[in-house]
Order: structure tokens, then sequence, then C-alpha cells
């Protein structure tokens, strides 16, 4: 059965209101968490960027439900080493909820140390080494690695769970599913993709946990809500490999000022229709993924939580 969770977006809150967002989460049915892992947002107008391990924390004490990263690139500004290490105490934290979702990562968040960003292959297989490293580390063991990416000089985690966290791995497209599928314990994405799902299947993925997550906008008034979106995630409808290549939040303004509000709202049901929503969430559970994430766009948090406990959760479980 498709469990089904919320999405903290740290691009639009701070800390204290995403620790807020999670408990009426937990209050309205959602049953489990997504969290994004930025250091930038990616437009201006977003507004936030919490350092998400300080909010993991701050989760673990504050709800019940698993909690996992969508996702957090432990490639260039965050050594592996040093992400094991904040993985295995959130999953001590949570007592064993905690999932640590990993991904190829963007410039807008990797370029700030001043590294090369490098191609989309190479990031591929420092992703696959960077795994091999945190499991390693995760094993308690004394590590030294000499690798082609990354080096660890007898480096030891002794804060650890009884059992190491899941590592789900995030994909756009066809290589980086087959990826998921060889080194992943589960599959995150976004876009309903059966396609998708069964490349991860086929690769190795199969009887492992997929993840899916789209972001909606609640308001009393569709034309308000689509706003909303146009103001906040035109992002959404910027094409090709720009969301991965460019390094600021202004340089992804100036492409949105191409999306007109039809395009930014595409792929996110807009307004108080519960059935849009209903429309929009089944075609992630019909192309077969086993748990969907849901974000609310904008400042309707706690109408959101609301609309969802009472007309569309109820529907769907």
């Amino acid at each position: 059965m498709t469990r089904f969770g919320y999405f903290l977006s740290c691009e639009e809150h701070d800390p204290k209101e995403l620790v807020r967002q999670a408990k009426l989460a937990e209050q309205a049915g959602f049953q489990a968490l997504w969290i994004s892992d930025h250091y930038h947002p990616w437009l201006d107008e977003q507004g936030q960027s919490p350092f998400v391990w300080s909010v993991i924390g701050a989760l673990s004490q504050a709800v019940s439900l698993p909690i996992t990263t969508a996702v957090t690139c432990p490639l260039v500004r965050i050594h592996p080493a040093v992400v094991a290490q904040a993985a295995a105490t959130s999953a001590v934290l949570t007592e064993g909820r905690f999932r640590l979702g990993v991904g190829t990562g963007e410039a807008l968040n990797e370029h700030i140390l001043g590294d090369r960003w490098p191609p989309a292959a190479v990031r591929m297989e420092m992703l696959a080494e960077a795994v091999e490293l945190m499991r390693w580390l995760w094993s308690g063991e004394l590590v030294t690695h000499r690798g082609q990416y990354y080096e660890v000089d007898t480096a030891r985690l002794y804060t650890l769970p009884d059992e190491p966290p899941e590592i789900y791995v995030s994909g756009l497209g066809e290589h980086s599913a087959e990826l998921a599928g060889r080194i992943g314990d589960g599959f995150i994405t976004t876009g309903p993709s059966a396609e998708l799902v069964e490349t991860f299947h086929k690769s190795g993925g199969a009887g492992k946990t997929t993840q899916g997550g789209l972001k909606v906008c609640y308001a009393s008034d569709e034309a308000q809500a689509r706003s909303h979106v146009h103001r906040l995630w035109p992002t959404q409808g910027i094409k090709g490999e720009a969301s991965q290549l460019l390094p600021l939040p202004r340089h992804f303004a100036q492409l949105a000022e191409m999306v007109g509000e039809d395009d930014a709202v595409a792929s996110s049901p807009c307004g108080p229709d519960p059935r849009r929503h209903l429309a929009a969430i089944r075609q992630y559970v019909d192309a077969g993924f086993d748990e969907v994430y849901v974000n609310q766009i904008g400042p309707d948090q706690d109408a959101f939580f609301d609309f969802y406990a009472a007309q569309v959760l109820p529907e769907l479980t």
C-alpha cells in the first residue's frame, strides 16, 4: 500500500517553521517526511535555506515520522565522510527512522567553496564512490581510503545506529535510475514516471522502495494559488540541464522571467478542488511509487493541512 508523506521545503521556510509544519503534517495524517538540502534557495524570492542537519535534529524530537533527505549531495560541498557522520547521528536521534536520500546535486549549492563543478558522468562516478565509502564508515571500522575522488585517513565513526541508514538515490533520467538500482536501497524522483520506476527495478532495485514527490498549492481561490506558484516556483517551468549548471539564484530568476504562469503550474494542482490534488497524486500511485510526498507552495500552510486532512488523505488511504 502506498504511503503518503509531506515534503518540507527548506527553500521557503525557516527552521522553526519547518518543525511546526512537520507537527502539523503528522497531525493531519501524513505518514513520513521529505526535507530538502540546499545552501541557496533556487530564487531569492523563496528566501530561506537553513542547514538541514540541524533541522533534522529538531525534527527527531518533535515528530515520530520517518525522515528522508530529498536530497543530499555528498560530493563537493560536504565530504562523504562528514555526511556519513551526520546521517549516522540522525539515525540515532530518530531511532532508525532516518533515510539518507542522495543525488549528484546542482552547482547552485555545490560551487560555494570554489571547487570545479564536474560534468554529470563524473558526478555519477563520484556518487558511487561516496556511497561505498559511507557504508564502510557505518561499519564502525577504522577506515583508510584512497579512491579516485576521495581520501580518508584512519577515520572511525563512534556514534552509530543499531542498523545503518538506508541510502535512497535520486534520478531524473535513465542513467541515474540505473545507478540507483545498482547502488541504492531505494529510488527518489520528481514526476510520475512509470518508466523510471521500471528502469530502477530492472537495474537491481526490484523489491526496493520508490519515492516520488510533487508540489501543489492549496488556496481558497485558484487564481491566487496559481500566482503563488508562478512567483515562488517558476523554476518548475525551466527545461533541460540549467538546474544542474547555474550557480546563483539570480541566474534562475533571469531564466524564470521567460516562464509563463501556465508552464510554471503545469505539474502542480492549484486551488481548492480536491479532485485535482487527488488526480495528481494518483498519477504517482498508478506509476508504481511506494511513497508519494506532497509539498505545499506558499503561505497557506495551516489551511493546506486542514484541507488535506479533511478532503484528500481520507480518499487516498
